[in-house]
């Protein structure tokens, strides 16, 4: 079918009569290689952060999309080919500011080990080069192109943690709503669907993450290609969302439907992998038909074949004038900035770090009160992916025989992917899911911390966890990332600490019993823990 984007008429998009009187404007050679040199440059500055973004394409399923992204950012861009030659592309200064914007970016991200943010900031990159290289005017042609590859950075660990633990409990919560609807006794705690003969556990895999950003991207695709008014285009993309969640609630109530009638086969294998490829297509076709359904409202309302479609650049008219284009000054400024870009990245990250000195962590007190602790040791595998400079694991059991555990790991220096791993993060992938989260202020509220209440099958837990961060004590992981840039600039140091302590909470026993062994805990290791990690 043909369809033009958003703002064309099929009309507008030939030759016509006088065709040999179209001006038509092209580099040379020379200006392409220089564009193409000063893309490869960006990418050599970035070269890090995207060697992570392909092994998230390739290691996370809710980003396997990924490499089809810049795929379809080529082929959306060629698609305006035969508007863009009609410019003179004047290029614009805007650019090399934008340039030195995601300059700075990225070194916040290089100091900071945000690789989501560095892989912002190389996208962001590309399009300030665009602009620099067309104009503001040739931006409007390109503007969504770049939306749309902004679409394959992936969200950092803990944002997407804490949105998957949120999909899971309310796809549970409507899932098994629509299980009570067909007339089946069903009871949910937390994650875990009891069925009676079977119990189900909505895990990680079937949050809805999967379904989420592959079909935001689909969403933003079928907008784009539906020639309808702003907000309806607006709303198709927006639906993407609810969508996702409707559909994979409505996934986990019919697998809970199948469980009951014919056995946990149903939620295994094969057919729990094709009821995923389906959720995933008729979502696809409901945001379909929401555009459809859109475009028989309002003044605006057409045929479908005129309303939604892809066109393909008409070809240069035969006898049209061909004009050489010259490289913008601005583009050549923006080359400066990026000069200045890589200088910058060479240098600064790269500066020797103080690390101040410390006693080891593995003579981190064993008696601290009532408590009596022995030292554990983490696994070599675990060392391996941790890649920490030191650590201490105590568990620890007080007078009444009541067992709580304490775990710092430390680094030196946290750069290249060697960072405080955050239990928001790690808990979930080690089988645990976060019930409930918040804040909790211990040690006669001197500290404050993050609470969790997390479920591993029968097993239920309280924790705490901070990060203890060059004398500050920090509970979000943004300003974690702040004050590692700023302290690695003004300081120059990157090290720091994450701080666990969790008890098990016991069968029948109340939450504010073991919150109050956890605060005693911690008020009593407080102290040392000053010594120990350095200010």
């Amino acid at each position: 079918m043909a369809l033009a984007p958003l703002s064309a008429s099929p009309g507008n998009r030939s030759g016509g009569a006088g065709a040999d009187s179209i001006q038509i404007w092209r580099f040379s050679l020379g200006g392409w290689l220089l564009g193409l040199l000063a893309a490869a440059a960006l990418c050599g500055v970035a070269w890090q952060a995207l060697g992570w973004l392909w092994n998230t394409w390739t290691g996370r399923p809710e980003y396997s999309h990924g490499p089809l992204l810049p795929l379809i950012t080529a082929f959306l861009l060629w698609q305006q080919k035969d508007r863009l030659e009609r410019q003179r592309f004047d290029g614009s200064y805007w650019g090399a500011a934008l340039l030195a914007i995601a300059g700075a970016l990225l070194l916040l991200g290089t100091i900071g080990a945000a690789y989501s943010l560095q892989q912002y900031a190389f996208v962001i990159g590309l399009g300030a080069l665009a602009v620099a290289w067309t104009g503001l005017a040739a931006w409007r042609q390109l503007s969504m192109p770049f939306v749309v590859l902004l679409l394959m950075v992936p969200q950092p660990d803990f944002i997407l943690n804490k949105l998957s633990a949120q999909l899971q409990l309310l796809s549970s919560s409507l899932g098994v709503e629509l299980i009570r609807a067909a007339g089946i006794s069903v009871f949910l705690e937390g994650n875990v669907i009891d069925l009676g003969g079977y119990r189900l556990q909505v895990v990680e895999a079937c949050a809805g993450l999967r379904y989420l950003f592959p079909l935001m991207t689909l969403g933003l695709l079928i907008a784009y290609f539906y020639r309808g008014a702003w907000w309806k285009r607006a709303l198709v993309f927006l639906a993407s969302v609810p969508v996702t969640v409707l559909m994979n609630s409505f996934r986990i109530g019919t697998i809970g439907l199948m469980v009951d009638r014919w056995g946990t086969g149903m939620a295994e294998g094969f057919v729990h992998e094709f009821q995923g490829w389906m959720v995933f297509m008729v979502s696809a076709l409901l945001l379909v038909l929401l555009a459809a359904i859109l475009n028989l409202r309002g003044a605006d309302r057409r045929p479908w074949s005129d309303a939604f479609g892809v066109d393909f650049p008409m070809p240069t008219p035969a006898g049209a004038d061909v004009t050489p284009r010259s490289v913008p000054r601005s583009f050549l400024v923006a080359l400066g900035v990026l000069a200045g870009i890589y200088v910058s990245q060479a240098v600064i990250p790269n500066r020797p770090q103080v690390v101040p000195a410390h006693p080891p962590l593995a003579a981190f007190p064993h008696e601290l009160g009532s408590w009596r602790g022995r030292s554990l040791k983490l696994p070599p595998d675990v060392l391996e992916t941790l890649q920490l400079d030191d650590y201490a694991l105590v568990e620890y059991v007080d007078d009444a025989g009541h067992a709580a555990s304490l775990y710092v790991s430390y680094y030196a220096t946290q750069r290249d992917r060697r960072v405080v791993h955050s239990p928001a993060a790690c808990l979930p992938g080690s089988g645990w899911r976060i019930e409930s989260s918040g804040r909790a202020s211990p040690a006669g509220g001197r500290l404050s911390v993050n609470r969790m209440v997390i479920a591993n099958g029968d097993q239920r837990a309280l924790a705490y966890y901070w990060f203890d961060q060059r004398g500050r004590n920090l509970t979000n992981e943004f300003m974690v990332k702040w004050f590692l840039f700023w302290d690695a600039i003004t300081l120059r140091r990157s090290d720091g600490a994450m701080v666990r302590v969790m008890t098990q909470v016991g069968h029948g026993e109340s939450l504010p019993i073991a919150e109050q062994r956890l605060d005693d805990l911690v008020t009593r290791a407080y102290g040392p823990l000053q010594t120990f990690v350095p200010r």
